[in-house]
C-alpha cells in the first residue's frame, strides 16, 4: 500500500487588526483577554520615537500593571534569549505585548514559551540542532505591534535566533507560539531607517516568493494524527492568495517606502504586505533561501550593516535571505515555471510573446533590479564572505532539512554549492 498523501489545508491565524490608529485599541484587546499584569517587550531605541511611551500610557490608562523589558538584541542570539528569559523570570505577567520588529517579537515569543513551559533552551529548538520537543501546551496571550514591515512575526508560529558558538541561525516552530492578536499600525513603521525598510522589505518579498513556490501540500505524506501536522504544510490555494498579493505590493511600494519614510501610502502597503506574507509563509513555509540564510547570518565575520543602529557585525535577516534568492529561483524555476513566471510578472518582468519558461527565467532579474534600486549589497562577497567560506555555508544550509524538504526541485549539496557560488557577486 502506498503512502497516503495530504488532502487537508489548515489555516490558523492570529486575530488581526490593520490600519492607521490600530495601536489605540491595545487597551480594549488587553481587557478582552482578561489581562491584569502585562510584560512589555520592546526595543530601547523606540523610546526616542515616543512609541514606548504611547503604549505605556495606553496600558496604564486601563489600570493594568505594566513591567517593561527593553533590552532586545537586534537579530537575537542564544545568549540574548537566555538573558531575556532570565530577566523575565522575576516578573509576574498574564499577557505580553511585543512592540518592535521581528527581533522584538521573537524575543517576546521566547520569553512567553520558556516562562510558561520552562526547559533548557535547546529543548524546543528544531532538530537536529536542538531536541525538537513539541511545545507542551498553550502559552499566555501575546499581542504583537510591529514597527517594521518584514518578518511577519506578528502572525507566525516561529522563533528565530543565532547560536553563537555554532555560528548558525535556527529556530523553534509550533502552533502555540503564534501571537493571540496582531495590531498592525502603519504609523508605527514611519520611524524605521531606510536601510531597515530596505532589508525588511526584501524579507517580505523572499518570504512570499518562497511560500508561493514551495512544494505543494498535496504531494506530502498525510500525518497519522492531526496533532503531527507541521505548521509549514506546503503551497496551497489559500496561502497563495496572501503571498501573491504581498509580492505585488512589494513590487509597487518598496522603492517608495525606502526613499520617503513619510510616504504613508507606501508604508501602509508594505505593512500590509509583511502581514500578508507572514500569513502565507506561516502556512505554506519557506525553502532554500531561508535554509541558506541561517549559516549566512550565523557565520558573519566583520561586516557591520550601514544604516543600522549597531556597531557589531551582523547580517540582517532580510539580506541573508535575499542574497541567494536570484540564484535559488534560477535553480527552482524549471520545477514550476508557471508560478515563477507569475512572480516575475508581478514584479514587472515579462513581455508579450514570451513563453512561460522564458518569463520564469526572468525572475532572478526582477529580484536583482529591485535589490540594486534600494541599495542591497552586491552578493555574499560584499558582506564579508569569500570562496573559502563556501563549504561551511553549504554544510550549515544542509543542516536545515526541515526547510530544504520544501524545495520544489530536489536539492543536493552540490546544488547548494552552485547557488552559493552564483551568489558571491550578483551584478
Amino acid at each position: 500500500m502506498g503512502v497516503e498523501l495530504e488532502t487537508i489545508i489548515p489555516l490558523t491565524m492570529a486575530r488581526l487588526k490593520f490600519g492607521i490608529g490600530a495601536t489605540e485599541e491595545l487597551g480594549y484587546e488587553l481587557h478582552s483577554l482578561g489581562a491584569r499584569k502585562v510584560l512589555l517587550v520592546t526595543d530601547r531605541a523606540l523610546w526616542e520615537h515616543g512609541l514606548v511611551d504611547k503604549v505605556k500610557s495606553i496600558v496604564e490608562g486601563e489600570k493594568i500593571s505594566l513591567s517593561i523589558f527593553d533590552d532586545v538584541h537586534c537579530e537575537p542570539t542564544d545568549v540574548s534569549m537566555r538573558a531575556a528569559i532570565e530577566t523575565a523570570s522575576g516578573v509576574e505577567f498574564d499577557a505580553i505585548v511585543a512592540l518592535g520588529g521581528g527581533s522584538t517579537m521573537d524575543t517576546a515569543k521566547a520569553v512567553n514559551l520558556y516562562r510558561t513551559h520552562p526547559a533548557d533552551l535547546y529543548e524546543y529548538l528544531n532538530a537536529p540542532i536542538g531536541r525538537g520537543k513539541p511545545v507542551p501546551g498553550p502559552l499566555k496571550p501575546l499581542i504583537a505591534l510591529p514597527t517594521t514591515s518584514g518578518s511577519g512575526s506578528e502572525t507566525t508560529t516561529v522563533i528565530v535566533m543565532d547560536l553563537l558558538e555554532m555560528r548558525l541561525k535556527t529556530g523553534i516552530s509550533h502552533q502555540h507560539i503564534r501571537p493571540a492578536v496582531a495590531l498592525v499600525d502603519p504609523l508605527n513603521s514611519l520611524s524605521a531607517p531606510p536601510a531597515v525598510t530596505a532589508s525588511t522589505g526584501l524579507d517580505v518579498l523572499t518570504h512570499a516568493a518562497e511560500s508561493f513556490t514551495i512544494k505543494p501540500y498535496n504531494v506530502r505524506p498525510k500525518p497519522k494524527d492531526p496533532s503531527l501536522r507541521p505548521p509549514y504544510i506546503g503551497a496551497n490555494p489559500i496561502a497563495d492568495l496572501w503571498s501573491e498579493k504581498a509580492i505585488e505590493w512589494v513590487g509597487a511600494y518598496l522603492r517608495r517606502a525606502c526613499y520617503n519614510s513619510a510616504d504613508v501610502e507606501a508604508k501602509s502597503h508594505m505593512a500590509m504586505a509583511a502581514t500578508f506574507a507572514g500569513i502565507g509563509f506561516g502556512n505554506a513555509g519557506v525553502h532554500i533561501p531561508h535554509a541558506l540564510a541561517y549559516p549566512i547570518a550565523g557565520g558573519v565575520k566583520g561586516w557591520v550593516p550601514p544604516g543600522y543602529a549597531t556597531d557589531e557585525p551582523m547580517i540582517p535577516h532580510g539580506l541573508s535571505v535575499v542574497l541567494t534568492a536570484p540564484a535559488n529561483f534560477r535553480f527552482t524555476a524549471p520545477a514550476d515555471p508557471h508560478k515563477h513566471a507569475r512572480i516575475a510578472e508581478l514584479l514587472g518582468e515579462g513581455a508579450a510573446g514570451m513563453s512561460v519558461m522564458e518569463t520564469a527565467m526572468r525572475l532572478p532579474d526582477a529580484f536583482l533590479r529591485l535589490m540594486r534600486d534600494i541599495g542591497c549589497p552586491n552578493g555574499l562577497s560584499a558582506v564579508g564572505y569569500s570562496e573559502a567560506d563556501i563549504p561551511a555555508l553549504v554544510e550549515g544550509g544542509w543542516k536545515q532539512q526541515r526547510l530544504l524538504v520544501g524545495s520544489p526541485r530536489p536539492v543536493t549539496r552540490e546544488d547548494l554549492t552552485r547557488i552559493i557560488e552564483e551568489s558571491m557577486r550578483l551584478w
